[in-house]
């Protein structure tokens, strides 16, 4: 089958599985995710560029963290290290080391386990920004707090990405030293380049030609990749590049019109992405770990809205916000998907612990939203008078 066959087939597949996840209430993120378990070698084995889909799906995790880095302006970040840093450390730490437990209990080894655990500790941006009504992203306290903690969560996840990056034997033939090494010096002398490159050229360029919206577009997206690919030739990863690209362009005065126009390249690759994660997951392997992704999801589920909603409450959170705030974070997240990409990409996880951790983030979603839009203000709320735009 052709590219553009199968590109036909994932997107045709992708808006009628949509149209259903929508009305039962279900992130579209679910559907992208079936679809590649359906249309992969796992069920109907339909697809035979899967390697060719999966080069061009990276683009979405490259788009994904630029955006991330668009949203992480300095005096943005000063706040959040002083306000929300502690929730989002402690509560992380108690996810970490309930899902590492859990993995241990199932004889699985301790890399594996901890690399699982480490995944649990996120929660959904894409959820948790997507089931919020629009008036609570703007100064409403449960909106302030969710967007605060999932950004710091966004951080842990560059980071954590950064250290598998550093021990991924297929990304350079250094040993592990040289290649902190090289990230202790390459890291720095990027950022830096890319401040004064945005400094002294992205932004005299944006002022002199702000009104051509179709240049503004296209000098995003070469700055994204030219920082991404610098990125990786420094033997850093395309991820690093453009978390870098983003965070150098997060205090431009046109760096909301950049994200809002760049949100529809990045749902496309998104959509590839998710398949990918969908079409590599093994169906058969259901049979014999049903018992740790079932029990890892379900007590994720229960524990992390107590978790988040004590931690909350001792910092003077008022009780009904911690409460809420808990349940809309309680889920794992698409970075533990992306995570669990890298991870078995630098062979540092077994293919049963990778299946493990996709399956059970799957099923925290299908959990977590069920919950959210039952009971809180939704735009998709299964009550009509808690039903909120």
């Amino acid at each position: 089958m052709g590219l553009i066959e199968s590109i036909f087939l994932i997107f045709g597949g992708a808006a009628i599985l949509s149209a259903l996840a929508l009305f039962a209430r279900q992130p579209m993120l679910l559907a992208y995710i079936l679809l590649g378990m359906i249309l992969g070698p796992s069920a109907l084995g339909w697809l035979s560029n899967a390697a060719v889909l999966n080069e061009i799906a990276e683009f979405g995790i490259i788009f994904l963290l630029f955006l991330v880095g668009l949203d992480l302006q300095p005096s943005k970040l000063r706040n959040l290290l002083t306000e929300s840093m502690l929730t989002a450390v402690a509560t992380s730490s108690v996810f970490f080391i309930c899902a590492t437990a859990i993995m241990l209990s199932f004889q699985f080894s301790l890399q594996d386990s901890a690399i699982i655990g480490l995944a649990m500790i996120f929660s959904s941006t894409i959820l948790g920004i997507k089931l919020l009504p629009t008036t609570a992203l703007h100064h409403r306290p449960i909106g302030e707090t969710v967007i605060s903690l999932l950004l710091i969560q966004d951080l842990l996840a560059i980071f954590a990405l950064v250290f598998f990056d550093t021990l991924n034997p297929n990304s350079s033939d250094s040993p592990v030293g040289l290649r902190l090494l090289n990230i202790g010096l390459g890291l720095p002398a990027l950022a830096l380049s890319a401040l004064l490159t945005v400094r002294y050229v992205i932004e005299p360029l944006i002022r002199r030609f702000d009104a051509f919206h179709e240049f503004i577009f296209l000098l995003a997206i070469g700055w994204c990749l030219a920082i991404a690919t610098a990125a990786h030739w420094l033997g850093l990863s395309y991820a690093i590049g453009a978390v870098i690209a983003g965070i150098s362009l997060a205090t431009s005065p046109i760096a909301l019109y950049i994200a809002d126009n760049l949100k529809p390249l990045r749902d496309f690759f998104l959509v590839l992405f998710f398949f990918t994660v969908g079409a590599g997951i093994n169906i058969a392997m259901l049979a014999t770990l049903w018992a740790p992704v079932s029990i890892l999801a379900i007590v994720l589920v229960l524990l992390k809205p107590p978790v988040f909603r004590w931690v909350l409450q001792n910092q003077s959170t008022p009780k009904p916000v911690a409460k809420e705030v808990g349940v809309r974070l309680g889920q794992a997240s698409e970075f533990s998907l992306l995570v669990s990409y890298v991870a078995i990409s630098a062979g540092l996880i077994s293919t049963e612990a990778a299946f493990v951790l996709e399956a059970a983030t799957v099923l925290t979603l299908l959990l977590s939203s069920y919950w959210v839009v039952t009971r809180y203000p939704s735009p998709v709320a299964t009550d009509p008078a808690l039903r909120r735009d």
